[in-house]
């Protein structure tokens, strides 16, 4: 067992023991609450930049199943209270420590995860570093940023994916700013063929492909960074059915003229109560994000989801753009699905489109 530190920006250290890669980490710390969805965790390209810190106590128990992953691993350290060695599921085709050393990536475990939780909340996410020893030199750490993000995890080229169980009834353009892969499979499930696009794809090239609606994915990082993507979205409303998932969420809202600010720890875990303002219904949900819409930023829609935690905005509608948006994830694995029921809608909007 080899000891290791993880050493926050305002000089708090933790100790535990490395496994995994033998790198070092600089990167945002972020905890997340699911009890279980670790796998889908560490591959959602929406952690890029960041260490993930779980609240739940073991970790690694039915090992690593690759038929689960939603995309690429871009999570820059793992930081848990126990791992488990020795997993057990007819599913698991490896383990945690062989996961994250393939990648390279540094995880920490034996970690008082509980009291780096409680630190989070009170002073709010972080820079953090996972190291062999403690620097005396804090300045790098602290001057840490998360950017570039979305470029580093979108795809880099366009691809097709056919619609299942026979010809497609749709065609859906997913502009990909870091997109989970069952967003994909939630759409080829309701007879749609997807091609995946690059983030940096022009709205003029999407509608040149006379797609009957358009898909924006979630992703990572400080929204309002993506100003080439806001312009593109902006020449994209109104003109096709549209449906924004998390970061495509904000991006609209940005689109729209709204604002986005960050939160002080985030919604991170598959257990976030939103609250449908159009019905009596509170559903259970999946989310992972670090900014919100400021709903009364937002002139050209109106709030149709809201956190029944704090209050926070989890949804907009805008009828006369043909566009509607939403931070949670309805696309949600290793999570609740109350909220698949988003993508009939969004076919239900397609229905009524030109082609």
């Amino acid at each position: 067992m080899k000891k290791g530190y993880l050493v926050l920006a305002d000089g708090q250290v933790f100790q535990g023991f490395r496994f995994g890669g033998e790198a070092g980490a600089l990167g945002e710390l972020v905890f997340t609450t699911g009890m279980c969805g670790y796998v889908e965790t560490l591959t959602d390209p929406s952690y890029a930049g960041q260490i993930v810190l779980q609240t739940y106590p073991l970790i690694g128990n039915y090992g690593v199943i690759p038929e689960d992953f939603e995309g690429a691993c871009h999570v820059k350290g793992y930081v848990v209270r126990e791992r488990c060695e020795h997993p057990s599921n007819f599913r698991s085709q490896g383990d945690l420590e062989g996961f994250l050393k393939e990648r390279n990536i540094p995880g920490l475990y034996g970690v008082d995860t509980r009291q780096l939780t409680r630190v989070l909340r009170e002073s709010g996410v972080m820079n953090a570093m996972i190291c062999d020893e403690v620097p005396s030199d804090l300045g790098p750490l602290q001057a840490y940023a998360v950017t570039g993000v979305v470029e580093a995890v979108t795809c880099k080229q366009p691809a097709v994916f056919p619609a299942e169980g026979g010809p497609s009834r749709f065609r859906v353009a997913l502009l990909d700013y870091g997109a989970k892969r069952n967003i994909v499979h939630e759409l080829q499930a309701r007879g749609c063929e997807v091609t995946v696009f690059p983030a940096s794809t022009a709205a003029e090239e999407l509608l040149a492909q006379k797609p009957d609606g358009i898909m924006l994915s979630n992703g990572p990082g400080d929204p309002a960074e993506n100003v080439y993507q806001i312009e593109q979205i902006q020449a994209l409303l109104g003109k096709v059915p549209l449906f924004g998932i998390c970061l495509g969420h904000q991006l609209t809202a940005l689109a729209a003229g709204g604002r986005t600010y960050k939160l002080k720890y985030g919604h991170r875990g598959v257990n976030q109560p939103v609250r449908d303002l159009g019905g009596p219904r509170t559903y259970i949900t999946s989310q992972n994000h670090g900014y919100a819409v400021d709903a009364s930023s937002v002139k050209r829609g109106r709030v149709s989801f809201v956190n029944a935690n704090d209050g926070t905005c989890e949804g907009l509608d805008y009828p006369e753009l043909r566009a509607f948006t939403v931070q949670f994830h309805p696309e949600a694995r290793g999570g609740p699905h109350d909220t698949a029921f988003l993508f009939d809608r969004f076919v239900e909007w397609m229905k009524g489109g030109e082609r």
